[in-house]
């Protein structure tokens, strides 16, 4: 019987298809417009939805669950991260794809994105674990599952 994921086991799992979307973008950079295109509307899709979901709902479980100043810093640096990627990513769809100038955009972004994920699985996760119990990891997982459905359904109207 396959054990359900929690909180971090989902957000983990956003971050793996976040890094294949970017590596996939990386690849097509220099080659197929259309394509480019495509993937860089599902990234923003991802990243849009991921983001809303740790900021509405696991970053403010983490936050109220720590006390050292330390793991608060983290909060407020992954918060500012998403604002980074927010910049970065209209920027990119002003330019042409298949230019020098798209490849190294995306380049940017696919750096702030991998940063921001290893940060949040080799600090701000193995602290929540230590914070938070696995019954309140479930709980999130469940939380930030709804709101994911229903923040992509929203995306598709």
């Amino acid at each position: 019987m396959a054990t359900k994921k929690d909180a971090i086991g989902l957000l983990k799992q956003d971050h793996e298809t976040m890094r294949g979307l970017l590596k996939e973008l990386e690849r097509a950079a220099s080659k197929d417009g259309a394509k480019q295109e495509k993937l860089l509307r599902e990234i923003e899709s991802e990243l849009r939805v991921h983001t809303k979901i740790e900021e509405e709902i696991f970053y403010p479980a983490f936050k109220a669950s720590v006390s050292k100043k330390e793991d608060v810093k983290l909060y407020y640096e992954a918060v500012e991260e998403h604002h980074v990627v927010d910049l970065v990513l209209p920027e990119i769809r002003k330019i042409e794809p298949g230019s020098p100038e798209f490849a190294a955009k995306v380049k940017v972004l696919q750096d702030l994105v991998e940063h921001h994920a290893e940060e949040e699985e080799g600090e701000m996760f193995p602290r929540a674990r230590k914070a938070m119990d696995k019954g309140q990891l479930q709980s999130l997982a469940e939380e930030l599952g709804r709101r994911k459905s229903e923040l992509a359904e929203e995306m598709e109207e």
